[in-house]
Order: structure tokens, then sequence, then C-alpha cells
């Protein structure tokens, strides 16, 4: 017997990507997996953005599945800076990458079946940035916070953490060079990084974690960067 023999898993943004990754490693698993997506395809198509899309996707899962076991809230929001993106285009960044995690999690709040899990992809933007990205960086900061509170909340029922991936390739090119050497890992990340750790934090090895974000980035946010060390020079 496989390891999620029949546990019903939900994957938002789980048609291309990290989140089709994710999906497929379930299913090798036993995994009944129920996706989301904008993109066309073979699963349930919508916008999460909008309510009424969450609405009818959480009934279509309640209806066909009657229970949720894992929740991993992955799709993707828009990346757009402070001199370009509009107030409409922050608030559909927040919708999709904060409010809509909250409210499945609310829809399923009567259906999780005891140690269910919640698994929220953040980013390791939500500790560091780049210039013009905050409507993606605000999104996955709010989904980190997110994150203990439902594991708060849920206690009992639901264990909830997060991922924070850093550089992930999800076309699997390997990289050489400046690229690779820069992490301390020696290489860019793939979406199997990401998915071999949902498969554990939802598995119950990980049964006494809760609350936590886990970077996987290669070790990009610990390595401390000053102007001549090991290279690097600032060029203003």
């Amino acid at each position: 017997m496989t390891t999620f023999h029949n546990k019903i898993a939900v994957i938002t943004g789980g048609a291309n990507g990290i989140g089709k990754c994710i999906a497929e490693e379930l299913q090798k698993q036993g995994a009944k997996v129920c996706v989301i997506d904008k993109a066309e395809g073979a699963h349930f198509v919508g916008d999460i953005a909008e309510k009424s899309v969450l609405d009818a996707f959480a009934q279509h899962v309640i209806n066909t599945h009657g229970r949720v076991d894992i929740l991993v809230n992955n799709a993707l929001p828009l990346m757009k800076g402070i001199d370009e993106c509009s107030y409409e285009e922050f608030q559909y960044a927040l919708a999709v990458g904060v409010t809509a995690p909250f409210y499945l999690a609310k829809l399923f709040q009567p259906y999780f079946s005891q140690g269910a899990s919640i698994i929220n992809i953040s980013s390791s933007r939500d500790r560091m940035s780049q210039p013009q990205t905050e409507s993606y960086t605000a999104a996955k900061g709010g989904i980190a916070a997110l994150t203990h509170a439902l594991a708060v909340s849920l206690a009992g029922t639901v264990r909830v953490n997060s991922i924070s991936p850093g550089w992930i390739d999800t076309a699997y090119s390997v990289y050489e060079g400046a690229d690779a050497v820069q992490q301390p890992c020696g290489r860019v990340g793939n979406p199997l990084d990401i998915a071999n750790m949902v498969l554990f934090l939802c598995s119950d090895k990980a049964g006494f974690i809760t609350g936590e974000n886990i970077c996987i980035d290669g070790g990009m946010t610990k390595q401390m960067i000053y102007h001549g060390d090991n290279g690097w020079r600032l060029e203003p």
C-alpha cells in the first residue's frame, strides 16, 4: 500500500510547474488529486481570485469525495512592482495568494479529516526582495503569516505548514557557472525539491510539525554578501 492510498488531495495551480509535480508525486503515492487551475485541461478550470469559483470548486470536491486530507495552496500570484502595479492588480495578487487559501481552508474546515494537512507555497521573497516585485512579495509574505494563524485555529485537526522555494527551474534545466555556484548547494532547484517536502509534511513522519515555514532555496537566504567577498562586487 502506498503512503497516501485513497487520500484526497486538493491543489491550486496544479496544471503546470511546481503544482503539477506535486500532483503527480501524490498520485504516485496513491492519492486522489483534485486540481484547480486557470489553464485549460482535465481538471476544474477557474480563477481562484473569484469567490464564486472557490465556492463551486469546494462543492465539487465535497460532492465527489466527501472529505479533504491534503490542501496545497500553490497558485501563483501576479508579480508587478510599485511603478507599474495598479490598485486592482495588487488586489488581484492578494486575492490569489492570500484570500483564496484562507477561503478554501474555511470552506473545507468541516470536511478536513482528522490529521489532515494544509501546505501553503510561499517564497523566499517572503523575507527578501528584488525591485518592482511588491504584489507578489506581499502575497507571499501574507500566506507565510496566514500559515501560523491557521495552524493555531485548526489545532487538533489540521496541521498547517508553508514552504518557501527559492530559484526553482520548472523545466529542470541544468545550470553551470555563476548561476549554480552562487548557491551554497551548488545548483538551481527543481520542482521535485518542493514536491518531496510537501509529501514529507503531509505524512505521519511530520506529525509534530505545524505552523512552520521551511525555506528551500539552496541556502541562498543564509549567505551573507558583502562587496569584495568571494568575488562579489557591487557595480552601481
